[in-house]
């Protein structure tokens, strides 16, 4: 008996639900008259925008990423006043050319690092290169009793400590390594 209150009670209140009804949601998917009027129109702002967006910029690079590409910013000092050694110790450093084990300058290109002129990097090799033949023909007639060969030798080992440090040097076994100071 005690089980037919609670279904009569339960009947009763969902009778009564049936009165209840909840209100109606309209969901609006554009903004009203009025919020329109109230946010303002930009298209003009929008339409600049769109445009700016799609046209080509140069991407900004920071200086270590362009130093790791090889682009060095503009030197401070005219590049008109440097000499062929310092544009030598700059290809040393880049390991465009290197100190061959031989006294003379060789091209490796294949390790260097960074954008260089090729062109210009051979013509400052032949000069360098000249210069050098010259000094050891200049040292062997200064000294006809030793041989040229000993005398460019004695150069080279003599050069090699005053090479620019991390230069790319011929070691003995031919391979090519920086020079550690």
């Amino acid at each position: 008996m005690k089980l037919v209150p609670a279904v009569v009670i339960v009947a009763a209140l969902s009778g009564l639900a049936g009165c209840f009804k909840p209100p109606e949601i309209v969901m609006v998917d554009r903004a009203t008259a009025l919020e329109q009027q109230a946010s303002g129109s930009f298209d003009d702002l929008e339409r600049k925008l769109d445009r700016a967006a799609i046209e080509p910029r140069p991407v900004p690079l920071t200086p270590e990423q362009l130093d790791a590409l090889g682009i060095r910013p503009a030197p401070l000092v005219d590049e008109g006043d440097l000499t062929d050694g310092d544009r030598l110790d700059e290809m040393l450093a880049q390991h465009c050319l290197g100190e061959g084990r031989d006294g003379l300058i060789v091209e490796t290109r294949d390790a260097c690092k960074g954008a260089v002129d090729l062109e210009q990097a051979h013509a400052l090799l032949e000069r360098m290169n000249r210069a050098r033949r010259q000094v050891w023909r200049w040292m062997h007639e200064q000294r006809a009793d030793v041989p040229e060969e000993e005398l460019r030798r004695a150069w080279s080992a003599t050069h090699a400590k005053s090479v620019i440090c991390g230069g790319w040097i011929q070691g003995s076994d031919g391979r090519w390594q920086e020079k550690s100071c």
